[in-house]
């Protein structure tokens, strides 16, 4: 949320974001409408108002599936994590392009209906129950409608408002408005056509979707289970060795109630927090502490590693949790602590330190 709920805190980032994203846009629209009936038989065939439709609707779907993608690319490579950072105005164009695709749509076929357009819309076509006039216009409307509703609660007030578990389960209906708009596409244009190319845009897209998630899936999966081999008999909680935490960064544990807790190494001492931002949920054990403060890697939230709270005047806060070494082994307490408690980072003994770093002098760390 910013902080003078501002629609829009833009940075150079943003900046930059958006202008890549509006040039593809545009570069797109030009290259359908200039291109598209050289190569393409079938759009050479059809007046200038259809080929403007099918270019914005064939765009919806794209920039849909991209913002679907950047998800699991970023859990499998972190290189495709800036991608994530400003999602939100890549969801919001989506939205604003598929309405554009609607605009045109009731533009066209129903500019001299008799009755209102929308009223025409939903009842010009009626045949339920047969697969090849299936009245496909209702996935359209139905994904416009929770594109809408996406774009509109995306700003981060809605976020604190709703809370970050309501407002992430709402935005998973993404999910529903994609297969919507799947649909949609497979009873309509790919029936009363053949477009190999939006056949490939839309169900090799559908199909690139599902094996990303499937593999982002799998490693997440096979990173709990090893999380959780390491949980003894006590109630605490072996996360892993000293040594396997770079500085600056950290290792991520499972509780036995399944519950992901991080443990950042920073100056010599260990924080355990809770892996999820209380942004959206974001996780936190694969950011970095970035000058003194513990850095989500989606949207750069920040946390004190001693109390998990957010520099002021910001007041998101996470969990801290309570470490203990056995030798080099990190042992964390899987009951969090009350949020706000200060809890000083847990030294390092000079011994586990590289050489490099022991203090001088008999110095404690």
């Amino acid at each position: 949320m910013s902080l003078s709920y501002k629609p829009v805190i833009w940075n150079k980032t943003k900046v930059i974001y958006d202008a890549v994203m509006l040039a593809g846009i545009f570069i797109y629209i030009l290259i359908f409408l200039r291109l598209g009936p050289v190569i393409s038989s079938a759009l050479r065939d059809t007046d200038l108002p259809i080929q403007r439709m099918r270019a914005f609707g064939s765009l919806a779907l794209l920039m849909l599936t991209i913002v679907l993608v950047i998800g699991p690319l970023a859990r499998i490579d972190a290189r495709f994590v800036p991608l994530l950072y400003n999602r939100r105005h890549f969801g919001v164009m989506t939205a604003i392009i598929a309405a554009t695709h609607a605009y045109y749509v009731l533009g066209w076929y129903f500019s001299f209906s008799p009755t209102p357009q929308l009223t025409a819309l939903f009842t010009s076509n009626t045949s339920f129950t047969s697969i090849a006039g299936f009245p496909f216009e209702l996935f359209g409307v139905f994904a416009l409608v929770i594109l809408a509703i996406l774009a509109v609660t995306s700003h981060d007030f809605w976020l604190s408002f709703l809370t970050p578990p309501v407002w992430k389960a709402i935005h998973m209906s993404v999910y529903f408005a994609y297969a919507a708009v799947i649909l949609h596409v497979a009873l309509g244009a790919l029936i009363d056509r053949r477009d190999l190319a939006l056949a490939f845009l839309s169900l090799g897209g559908l199909a690139t979707l599902c094996v990303l998630h499937l593999i982002a899936g799998r490693r997440e999966t096979s990173a709990d289970a090893a999380a959780s081999k390491k949980a003894p008999e006590a109630p605490w909680v072996i996360v892993g060795d000293v040594n396997e935490i770079a500085e600056g960064r950290a290792i991520i544990g499972m509780a036995p109630g399944g519950e992901r807790i991080a443990v950042f190494r920073s100056k010599g001492g260990l924080s355990a927090v809770s892996n999820i931002c209380s942004h959206q949920n974001g996780p936190i054990g694969e950011g970095k502490v970035v000058i003194g403060f513990i850095t989500c890697p989606w949207h750069g939230y920040q946390y004190r590693p001693e109390d998990g709270c957010s520099p002021p005047p910001f007041r998101e806060r996470i969990r801290k949790y309570r470490l203990r070494l056995e030798g080099s082994s990190i042992l964390v307490d899987p009951e969090p602590l009350p949020l706000g408690t200060k809890l000083e980072p847990l030294a390092i003994p000079a011994e586990l330190l590289p050489a490099a770093a022991a203090p001088k002098n008999g110095g404690t760390v």
